[in-house]
């Protein structure tokens, strides 16, 4: 993913839970998913998908049953 498509779905995520502090950081060696941040805490992973001509992105975060207690 490039810088404006980081841009836009950092845009959208933080417009969709109000929350400003949210951050996509790009991996360094991955063309096509990048990490989602809260602030300093890494809350999970963004993912472009392109299939038959759509474009879209997932944002998966696993939740530890340890983070509910």
């Amino acid at each position: 993913m490039d810088k404006t498509e980081l841009e836009r779905v950092q845009r959208y995520l933080r417009t969709l839970f109000g929350n400003p502090q949210i951050k996509i950081v790009a991996f360094p060696r991955s063309k096509d998913s990048a990490e989602v941040y809260l602030g300093e805490e890494s809350i999970g992973v963004l993912s472009k998908d392109e299939e038959d001509g759509e474009l879209s992105y997932n944002f998966n975060m696993a939740i530890l049953d340890i983070d509910l207690e």
